[in-house]
C-alpha cells in the first residue's frame, strides 16, 4: 500500500528560486537558507537563530497570541505588554461605564496596584514548533478512504497533542500547511493574570475611526498597554493577588533613533487566514456574489446601530466594540473587490489554471494524478453556489440577530439545571452591552434581507406567520414577537427565571412557546439541514487543494512558496516605503501630528482631539521623541500582513522595536486572495508617538524607566 502525504514538496527551499518582492508569511523553523539570506541581503543584521531557537531566548519570545486574534509583545523584564487599541477595546469597554469612560478618556495606571484585572484575557507564548509530517500521516494511504483517512489523521494528531501538552502544562495544537501537504506541532505556554495597565483616549488609539479605518494617510495612536503576571515561581497562574509581574525570556529593545524609506522591516505575529492558492470559480463567487451580499447586509446592520448609538452615550458605549467588529470588515471587503478587479485577478487566476491545464494534459502520469481536479472544482463550486449564499444570509443576517443566540443559551441553561446564581450571573453578562430595542429593529431588517435572497425552498414558516397574520410586514412582526417574548427586557427574563428556580420542566414549557425562541429554531432546522451538504463539500474541497497544490509546485519547481497564514507565528519582511495609488498621487511613507491637528480642524466627530493634545502640539513639547519640531505618528512598510497581525511588532535590521503593526492600507485589502507588491502596505504607529503619549499626554513616564530604550 502506497503512503499518502510523501510528496516532497520540490522547490520550497531550492538555491535558484523565484519569489515576489516582499510577499511571504514565513514560518520561523523554515528561515535557514533563502529567507534569511534574503534577508540579510536586504539589511537584516541578526541571524535565524536570533529570531527562532529552541535552545536559547530568542526574538519569538516575546511575541504573544494577544486574546483569541491579536499579536502583542514584551516590552520589559516585568512583563509589560503593548498590543494595539483595538485589540485592547473589548476590554477597556468592560472596564468603562457613564462615570468612568475609559473609552473616550483613556485610562493609565499610576502604580502596579491600579492595574486592572480582566477575567477571562490571556496571552499565549510559542515555545517550540516542529514539523511532525511524519506522525500524522502515520497509516494514512492513497487507497483508504477520505473517511477513514480523517479518522486517521485524527487520531494521530490527538496522540500528539497529548504527549506535546506534558499533562496540562503545555497547549499545543498541530496545524496543517498546503492544505495538508505538511503538519506542524506548535507548543504554547498559556498565561491568564493580564492586566489593563494603560490606554489612550479613543480621540488617540481610534482618531479617525470609521472614516480612516483601512485608508492611508493614518493618523492613529492605535495602541494599549497590558501586564502580564505569573506565580512567586514566575509560572503561569489564575489572577492572585500574590502573582508577580512575569519575567519574560525575551523582550524587545526599543529604538528611538525613528525610521528612514527604504530601511528594512520585519514583523512576527500571527496572520488569520490568507488564500493564495483558490481556484477562480471560487474568486468569481467571491467577489461578484458573496463579498457583495455581506456588504449589503452590513451596511444595513450598521445603520440599524448607529441610529440608537446617537441617541445615548450609554447605548454608544455598550456596541463601540461590535460596530467596530461589524464596520471592520464590512469596509475591508469593499476594499477587497476594488482591489481584486484593479488587478484583473480573475482572469490572472483562469490564464494560470491554463497553463497547469495544458502542462498537465501534456504527459500520461500527470493526467492521472491532476486531471480530476479541475473537473471536479468546477463542479463542486457549481453545486455550492445556492447552499453558500444560504450560508452566508444564515452568517451575516440571521445569526446577526443577538437575541437569537441568546434565546438558544437561555434554553440550554434551562435545559441543563444550572444553578439559580450561575444562570443570574450569565444574564448579567448578557444584559450588560444588549439593547433591546437595536436588536428588534435588526430582527425586522434581516428578516426582510433573508426573503428577498434566499431560495424559496429555504424558507422558514414565519414568513407565513409573517404574511397571513401581519401583511407582509417584518417589521411588525418583530415588534409583536420582542413584547410577548422573555427576552425583551432583563425583567422579564428575571420572571422566567423565578419559574425556573420552582420548577424547571415548567419554565421549558414555557420557554417553548417564546416567538424569539420559535423563530430561530425554525432557522437553526434549514441551517441543520445544509450543513451536512457545505461540510462534505469543503472535505472535498480540502482534499482537492492538497492536490491542486502539489500539482503547482511540480509544475513550478524553482518558485518558492510559503503556506497560508492559519494563525500560527509567521514572520514577514520588507522595507519602509510609500505607494502611489492612482495617477498623479503620490503617498508618503509616514505621517505627522501637523496631520492630526490639520483634521480636527475639519468638523468631523472622527476627528476630535483633546486640548492638552492641542496643547502639546502647539508648544511643540514632543520631549525626547520628536524631530526638528515634528512628531511623526505611523509609517507604511511592505510587510506582508493579515487579520490577526493587529499589535504584531515592527522591527528594524537590529531586532529592536520601531512600532506596532494595526492596518493595512485599504488598496491592498485584497493580498489575503492576492498580493500586489506595488500596492500592499501595512500601517504601523511609530514607537516614537506612543512613548510621547504615554510620557507627555497620559503624564505616565514612569513607564518608560522599566523599557529599554536605544538611540
Amino acid at each position: 500500500m502506497r503512503k499518502t502525504g510523501l510528496f516532497f514538496l520540490i522547490g520550497i527551499f531550492a538555491i535558484s528560486i523565484q519569489v515576489k518582492a516582499d510577499e511571504g508569511m514565513w514560518l520561523l523553523s523554515m528561515l535557514e537558507g533563502y529567507t534569511i539570506e534574503d534577508m540579510q541581503s536586504k539589511g537584516f543584521k541578526l541571524t535565524a537563530e536570533d529570531i527562532y531557537s529552541v535552545n536559547q531566548a530568542c526574538l519569538k519570545d516575546a511575541v504573544v497570541i494577544f486574546g483569541g486574534g491579536c499579536t502583542g509583545e514584551m516590552i520589559s523584564g516585568d512583563g509589560l505588554l503593548l498590543t494595539n487599541h483595538h485589540c485592547g477595546y473589548g476590554v477597556i469597554q468592560s472596564h468603562s461605564s457613564v462615570e468612568n469612560d475609559y473609552l473616550s478618556d483613556g485610562f493609565w495606571a499610576m502604580n502596579r496596584d491600579e492595574e486592572l484585572p480582566n477575567p477571562g484575557l490571556s496571552v499565549r507564548f510559542l515555545r517550540y514548533m516542529k514539523d511532525v509530517g511524519d506522525k500524522v500521516l502515520e497509516g494514512v494511504y492513497d487507497e483508504s478512504s477520505l473517511k477513514d483517512r480523517e479518522a486517521q489523521i485524527n487520531t494521530n494528531i490527538a496522540n500528539i497533542v497529548q504527549e506535546a501538552n506534558e499533562g496540562g502544562k503545555y497547549e499545543a495544537l498541530v496545524r496543517p500547511m498546503f492544505y495538508g501537504n505538511q503538519y506542524f506541532l506548535f507548543v504554547y505556554e498559556r498565561f491568564n493574570d493580564v492586566r489593563l495597565v494603560g490606554a489612550p483616549p479613543s480621540s488617540v488609539g481610534n482618531f479617525g475611526r470609521d472614516n480612516d479605518n483601512w485608508m492611508w494617510p493614518r493618523h492613529t495612536g492605535d495602541f494599549s498597554m497590558f501586564r502580564v503576571y505569573a506565580d512567586a515561581n514566575n509560572k503561569p497562574a489564575e489572577y492572585s493577588e500574590d502573582n508577580v509581574p512575569y519575567s519574560p525570556r525575551k523582550f524587545f529593545e526599543i529604538s528611538t533613533d525613528g525610521i528612514q524609506e527604504g530601511d528594512f522591516t520585519m514583523l512576527l505575529g500571527y496572520p488569520g487566514s490568507t488564500e493564495q492558492f483558490l481556484y477562480s470559480k471560487a474568486l468569481e463567487n467571491m467577489m461578484n456574489r458573496s463579498l457583495p451580499l455581506k456588504i449589503d447586509l452590513r451596511t444595513q446592520r450598521l445603520a440599524v446601530m448607529d441610529k440608537y448609538m446617537k441617541t445615548s452615550d450609554k447605548v454608544r458605549i455598550q456596541y463601540a466594540s461590535k460596530y467596530r467588529g461589524v464596520s471592520n470588515a464590512w469596509k475591508k471587503w469593499q476594499g477587497v473587490i476594488k482591489g481584486l478587479e484593479r488587478m484583473n485577478a480573475l482572469q490572472r487566476k483562469l490564464d494560470y489554471e491554463k497553463r497547469i491545464k495544458d502542462w498537465v494534459s501534456k504527459n500520461d502520469s500527470r493526467k492521472e494524478k491532476y486531471q480530476f481536479v479541475f473537473d471536479d472544482f468546477d463542479d463542486i463550486y457549481s453545486e455550492m453556489t445556492e447552499f453558500q449564499k444560504v450560508y452566508d444570509l444564515m452568517a451575516e443576517a440571521i445569526f446577526a440577530v443577538e437575541s437569537f443566540g441568546m434565546m438558544k443559551r437561555i434554553e440550554s441553561y434551562v435545559k441543563d439545571t444550572v444553578s439559580e446564581q450561575d444562570f443570574r450571573n450569565r444574564l448579567d453578562n448578557m444584559y450588560k452591552n444588549y439593547h433591546m430595542p437595536i436588536d428588534r429593529d435588526m430582527l425586522a431588517v434581516m428578516l426582510r434581507n433573508y426573503r428577498e435572497n434566499a431560495p424559496d425552498s429555504y424558507m422558514p414558516e414565519v414568513f407565513n406567520v409573517i404574511d397571513n397574520k401581519f401583511k407582509g410586514d417584518e417589521k411588525a412582526y418583530a415588534y409583536k414577537a420582542f413584547n410577548k417574548s422573555f427576552i425583551q427586557s432583563r425583567e422579564s427574563i428575571d420572571k422566567l427565571v423565578e419559574i425556573y428556580i420552582k420548577n424547571p420542566k415548567r419554565a421549558l414549557r414555557k420557554l417553548s412557546k417564546d416567538p424569539i425562541l420559535l423563530c430561530v429554531n425554525e432557522f437553526h432546522e434549514i441551517f441543520s439541514d445544509i450543513r451536512p451538504s457545505i461540510s462534505m463539500a469543503y472535505n472535498s474541497l480540502d482534499h482537492l487543494y492538497k492536490t491542486y497544490v502539489q500539482a503547482i509546485f511540480e509544475f513550478e519547481p524553482d518558485v518558492i512558496h510559503y503556506p497560508d497564514a492559519n494563525f500560527t507565528m509567521r514572520l514577514t519582511y520588507g522595507q519602509v516605503e510609500g505607494y502611489e495609488p492612482r495617477d498623479a498621487v503620490i503617498y508618503d511613507y509616514y505621517t505627522t501630528l501637523s496631520g492630526v491637528i490639520e483634521k480636527s480642524k475639519e468638523g468631523k466627530h472622527d476627528y476630535v482631539i483633546s486640548d492638552k493634545l492641542l496643547g502639546l502640539y502647539k508648544t511643540k513639547n514632543y520631549g525626547d521623541f520628536g524631530v526638528n519640531d515634528t512628531m511623526k505618528v505611523c509609517f507604511t512598510a511592505s510587510n506582508h500582513t493579515s487579520g490577526g497581525n493587529s499589535g504584531s511588532p515592527v522591527i528594524d535590521a537590529n531586532g529592536r522595536l520601531i512600532g506596532i503593526n494595526f492596518d493595512r492600507n485599504w488598496h491592498g485589502t485584497m493580498s489575503d486572495e492576492m498580493y500586489d507588491p506595488d500596492m500592499c502596505r501595512n500601517i504601523s504607529v511609530d514607537i516614537r508617538y506612543i512613548l510621547f503619549i504615554i510620557d507627555k499626554y497620559a503624564d505616565a513616564g514612569y513607564l518608560l524607566d522599566e523599557m529599554v530604550l536605544v538611540d
